[in-house]
C-alpha cells in the first residue's frame, strides 16, 4: 500500500519525507512527482512504508500536521485512474454552433 502527502512545500526533498515517515517505521519507497515541462515539484508526494500498520500510524499522526510551514494532507492513496490513449480533447473539432470548421 502506498501513503498520499499532500500540500507539501515545493522545497521538499526526498531525504525530508525519509527522516518524517521514517519515526513510524521503514520507509520503502518516497515518490515525489515533477511537472513535466518545469520539473518543478508538484506539491504532492508517496510514500510507500513496509508494515501497512506503521503506515496507518503515520497517517493518524501526520494528516493536518504542520510541517515545512504547510498543513499535510495525508491518507491512503488510491489506486492510479486507468487513462484513455486517445488524449481527449485537442484540436480543433466541429462544433455544433458554428457553420466554420
Amino acid at each position: 500500500m502506498s501513503i498520499y502527502v499532500g500540500n507539501l512545500s515545493y522545497e521538499v526533498t526526498e531525504e525530508d519525507l525519509k527522516s518524517v515517515f521514517a519515526e513510524y517505521g521503514t520507509v520503502q519507497r518516497v515518490s515525489i512527482p515533477t511537472d513535466r515541462e518545469t520539473g518543478r515539484p508538484r506539491g504532492f508526494a508517496f510514500v510507500e512504508m513496509q508494515e501497512e500498520s506503521k503506515e496507518d500510524a503515520a497517517i493518524e499522526a501526520l494528516d493536518g500536521a504542520e510541517w515545512m510551514g504547510r498543513d499535510l494532507k495525508v491518507n491512503k492513496a488510491r489506486p492510479r485512474e486507468k487513462r484513455s490513449s486517445f488524449g481527449g480533447g485537442g484540436g480543433r473539432g466541429r462544433d455544433r454552433y458554428s457553420d466554420n470548421y
